[in-house]
Formats: structure tokens, sequence, C-alpha cells
């Protein structure tokens, strides 16, 4: 009898454990939505038609008389003619009357040739001491406002057109088409020797070299009170053109071109 008492207690102190699982019943709105999603038909939208742009062709207009007649510094017409077609599209013959572009076309890097070129003979009369890499003569005399420049150009394109009875604009473009070298000399650096090598000059340089040289002749002429700078760089710009072989900028160029030829 013990041993069933035992057995009984045993049971009754092991209740049954149950165990409710929770099953989420959904809405009737979730159901009638999702219904409605797989019932409804996918449909595809139409691709709307691509615009076609028309081409808009610019005509440029022809500039007024005021703009084609202007003179430089009221006096001397631009539209000359360029007889070296390789200069010719890096020279800016644009009618103007000052020429001054206020700094618009050094965003670029050759946007100086949209520079009218009488600017660019100015802008090198700022800088007339440099020989190279290195000051030759201080040319601190030359820099300062604009206008100082304009006067010197105006004096000795004035002086220029008396002593040859034509235009200055077309002597300063015969003499640039003078002076401009064809071949100058590129340094080549083989196994820790430098050597030159002839090579070609590009239009813009040919140029730069031009206009600098003939400014540098001209303030060296002028230097210590010898001339007055305006008469030293008409006189430069005459010989020049004329190919006289005592300008600075000829020399220059004949110097150059024999080194080019000596290192081919």
């Amino acid at each position: 009898m013990a041993d069933n008492e035992i057995i009984e207690a045993k049971t009754e102190t092991q209740p049954e454990v149950i165990v409710e699982e929770k099953v989420e019943i959904p809405s009737e709105d979730v159901q009638t939505k999702s219904e409605e999603i797989t019932s409804k038909p996918k449909i595809k939208k139409a691709r709307k038609p691509k615009e076609t742009k028309e081409k808009v062709i610019k005509v440029e207009k022809p500039l007024p008389d005021f703009r084609t007649n202007l003179k430089l510094f009221g006096k001397w017409p631009i539209n000359v003619e360029v007889r070296d077609l390789g200069l010719k599209p890096y020279i800016n013959l644009a009618a103007v009357q000052v020429p001054y572009s206020a700094g618009r076309a050094i965003k670029k890097q050759f946007w100086k040739s949209k520079k009218s070129i009488i600017e660019r003979l100015s802008a090198k009369l700022m800088v007339t001491g440099h020989k190279g890499k290195k000051h030759y003569w201080t040319s601190n005399v030359n820099t300062g406002k604009s206008s100082t420049q304009f006067k010197v150009l105006l004096n000795a394109f004035s002086a220029i057109e008396k002593k040859t009875g034509k235009n200055p604009v077309e002597v300063l473009f015969r003499a640039i088409e003078a002076c401009a070298p064809r071949e100058g000399i590129a340094t080549i650096e083989y196994g820790g020797v430098r050597y030159p090598k002839a090579a070609d000059l590009a239009p813009q340089r040919r140029i730069d070299l031009c206009l600098r040289w003939i400014v540098q002749g001209a303030f060296l002429a002028s230097l210590k009170g010898k001339k007055h700078m305006q008469d030293a760089l008409a006189d430069e710009i005459i010989a020049t053109a004329a190919g006289d072989a005592k300008a600075t900028a000829m020399s220059k160029k004949t110097d150059l071109e024999r080194q080019a030829a000596a290192s081919r």
C-alpha cells in the first residue's frame, strides 16, 4: 500500500504542460488588398518618343559700319593683308580703336591669338628687360599703366608714318613676317647628357619671339638716354621690315636659325 501511495503522489506532482501556439489571422482588409494585387494584371507603360531637337544654324551677322571702319588710335586702318599664311590665323586683325581687352584672353593657354597684335606688342613693352630667364637690364621704367605704353606706340607709329609714308600697321606686319624664325632648338637629355636638337617652331612661338626681339632692340637702343623709346622702337620696326642685318631682331633670328642648322 505504501508503494501505491508513493506512485500516486508522484503523478500528482507532475502537472500537464500545455503549449499554446499563437496564429495571426489576417484581417479582411489585408486579404482583400493581397487579392487585388494578385488579380490586377501588370500594364507596361508606353515609352515616350524621343524629342528630336532641330539644329539651329547660327548665321554671323555682318558688323556695322562703325565697327569695320574703326581705325587704330583714330588714325590708321588695320585691314592689312598678312602675306605669311602660317602666321595669318594667329594674328588678330579685328578693327579696334584702343587695343585693350582687360585680360579676356588669359582664361586659356593659347587664347592670346584672340588679342589684337598691337595689344600684344604693348604688353611686351612692359617686360623689355627680360633676356632669357634672367633680367638682362631692369625694365622698371616701362612697367606701369597701359596708357603709358599706348603713348609710346602712338608716337612710334607717327614717326614710322613720317619716315616711310606708309601705314605703320602694315610696316609692323612686314617686320613680324621678316624676323619670325622658322626653326629653333629643343634641348634633349639622354643618359644624363643634354644636347640641342633642331625643331620647327609653332606660329605662336614665332610671333612671340619676334615681338620680344623688336622690343628688346628698341630698349637697348634707348638705354641711358641715347634715344627716346618711341624713336628707338620706330627705327627698330623700320629696320626689321627692311630686312636690315644690323637690326637686333634680324640678328637674333639668323643666330637662332644658324644654331638650329648646326644641330640637325
